[in-house]
């Protein structure tokens, strides 16, 4: 009797929940829950603070990071802007290396923004700064990749981190990039590597998100990029410079910052030849 009551108010609580859930994504829009989620996840970040490890996207310091990850990867999350290790290594190299955020007059088309990353960039005056996404949710403008609606080269720079190996057709995509990009323009793509892989695995008959996750390691991926992810780049005339930035600074920084382990971190910097 006992276990059935219990069965039963658990039952009652998922269908309760559920109905809640329900109700919560009728009345707000995706864009507003996502607010309200990042700005309730950041009210915790105070117990976090120390100073082992920090961050050079917000600036901030803690004892510890979030953890993250299908398989959880420890110390990736920061508490308070949301940086993952790849956002950390690209504010960096987008910082030291090309000085983005001092230049003045140029275009910027940045994909599936990262938060902390347009909060720096959409800052920046005397610049022309595009978010794009083909969700309305999580940016400001919608811009399919695979038919981006701006003219020949149009923009300086294309930050296009993580998006690709979720394209079914990742050929027109970077076609499309290398389109809009400026004559000797860059474009920063970064992607999840199978480091011990020299090719791209792709099955079309992979398909569900449970053999998504099995096979590519995570569950909306159409492919699991391996070594190769630079002659797919270069098919398309692009001259490609494969750049591990993390290891332009001490293993004593690498850790300080969380920059991983190189599997979702490399920076493929790609030229188009005029």
């Amino acid at each position: 009797m006992q276990i059935a009551y219990f069965f039963y108010i658990f039952q009652k609580k998922s269908l309760n929940d559920f109905i809640m859930k329900k109700i919560y994504k009728s009345l707000l829009s995706e864009k507003k829950r996502n607010k309200i989620r990042n700005f309730t996840q950041r009210l915790i970040f105070p117990i976090f603070l120390g100073n082992k490890l920090y961050c050079n996207c917000c600036g901030k310091s803690f004892r510890k990071f979030l953890p993250k990850g299908n398989i959880k990867r420890l110390n990736a999350k920061c508490p308070y802007c949301f940086s993952l290790e790849r956002m950390r290594v690209l504010d960096l190299y987008l910082e030291n290396e090309l000085n983005i955020y001092q230049k003045q007059n140029i275009k910027i088309l940045h994909f599936a923004p990262e938060e902390t990353l347009f909060v720096k960039l959409s800052s920046i005056k005397n610049i022309e700064y595009i978010d794009g996404d083909i969700n309305p949710a999580y940016a400001r403008y919608i811009v399919d990749i695979t038919k981006i609606n701006f003219p020949d080269n149009y923009f300086d720079y294309i930050l296009c981190s993580h998006v690709l190996g979720h394209i079914p057709d990742e050929a027109k995509a970077i076609k499309e990039i290398y389109r809009v990009l400026k004559k000797n323009g860059l474009a920063i793509l970064m992607t999840l590597i199978d480091l011990e892989s020299k090719n791209t695995f792709e099955d079309k008959k992979i398909i569900s998100s449970k053999d998504k996750l099995k096979y590519y390691g995570e569950f909306d991926l159409c492919r699991l990029h391996g070594l190769d992810f630079m002659d797919r780049i270069k098919k398309h005339n692009f001259k490609v410079e494969v750049i591990d930035y993390r290891k332009s600074f001490s293993e004593e920084i690498q850790s300080k910052f969380s920059l991983g382990d190189g599997k979702r971190e490399i920076i493929y910097k790609c030229e188009k030849f005029p």
